[in-house]
């Protein structure tokens, strides 16, 4: 920690510098987990070094993805719980740049606070490692910034941005999608992080008890449904990736499938989704119930419990579907693609 950077001017107007110090150090343990042979700086540099590995790419080409994890934090200030938003920064960068196919290699994050509670930052910086972990980035930098007067002393936003890498003969594009091909679904493990402020409004988060056990939920508390981390595809898609001529992929963020479906279709062709094989997760099914929101809404808002969607050729449908399987994701078929001028149906 360095003793002599201090200002008790500064610290009475509400920034503590040593506070700043103080959660760095509480960091790094979990930071040592994310290191990759790439990483080429230690932390508390003015940037992130990363050498890049080009063995076995001809023709390298970057990749970059940059979220936040929006008003889902609301339920981590609620709940008190910070260790497992970093995830969901990560998920939100990560599962979009593996939509092309690029492995990722770096993460940076950023926190901007109203006070610098040196374990609360390392809570959840420990969520971003793991995050890391999960999708083979190395965590190589990032910035704690505190802001008294702009967030309350309890709150802070947190967002990051990742850079993966591709070869140009590799990228993921909808050139050779056709009619008859196949829509693989992968689970989500919830709403993930997106539609909050719907959600928000329907639970009424702010002014009642949502720690409370929920029937519809199998017991399970509304805020830690709601709260469980984006799953991470990084993995799964990669191996896929090594066997299966994939012909596009798309990440079911905010806009649900109406929004991201047709993102990875080309015109002329559109997607048919069998509705009747989407298995909707019960917090979906709750939220609809309880806040009067009509299917159609509910599917041009959120996830539905398809976190990812893989187009594949129908004869290579079942070898994806196995590879998926073996790396632990429950993948399905929802759906496929035909000639159409509309970009998806839900059927």
């Amino acid at each position: 920690m360095n003793e002599i950077s201090k200002s008790d001017s500064y610290a009475a107007a509400g920034v503590d510098i040593t506070a700043g110090y103080k959660a760095v150090e509480l960091m790094k343990q979990h930071i040592a987990r994310t290191m990759t042979k790439g990483v080429y700086s230690d932390v508390g540099g003015f940037g992130g070094l990363f050498k890049l590995d080009l063995e076995g790419i001809k023709n390298p080409v970057l990749v970059s993805g940059t979220d936040g994890v929006g008003t889902k934090l609301k339920l981590a200030f609620i709940l008190d719980k910070h260790d497992t938003v970093g995830i969901d920064c990560v998920a939100m960068c990560v599962n979009d740049v593996i939509c092309c196919g690029a492995k990722p290699l770096f993460f940076l994050d950023y926190i901007a606070c109203g006070k610098n509670y040196p374990e609360r930052i390392a809570d959840i910086v420990k969520g971003v490692c793991e995050g890391c972990c999960q999708s083979g980035a190395a965590l190589i930098g990032g910035e704690t910034a505190e802001m008294p007067g702009f967030y309350p002393p309890e709150e802070y936003d947190l967002a990051g941005f990742c850079v993966g890498i591709v070869d140009k003969d590799s990228i993921i594009d909808n050139r050779r999608m056709a009619p008859g091909d196949v829509i693989i679904a992968l689970p989500s493990s919830g709403v993930h992080s997106n539609g909050f402020s719907l959600v928000r409004k329907v639970f009424d988060v702010e002014n009642r008890d949502i720690t409370l056990p929920c029937e519809e939920l199998s017991g399970a508390s509304v805020g830690d449904t709601l709260l469980t981390p984006t799953k991470i595809y990084v993995k799964p898609v990669t191996e896929l990736l090594k066997s299966v001529s994939v012909k596009g992929i798309s990440h079911i963020t905010g806009g649900g499938f109406y929004e991201n479906i047709p993102r990875s279709i080309p015109d002329g062709l559109g997607a048919i989704i069998d509705r009747s094989s989407v298995r909707v997760l019960p917090i979906f099914e709750l939220i609809m119930k309880t806040g009067g929101i009509s299917e159609r809404d509910m599917f041009n808002t959120f996830n539905m419990g398809v976190g990812m969607s893989i187009v594949v050729s129908k004869e290579d449908a079942d070898r994806a579907l196995e590879l998926l399987r073996d790396c632990g994701e429950d993948a399905y078929v929802i759906g496929r693609i035909e000639k159409s001028p509309i970009k998806i149906e839900i059927v």
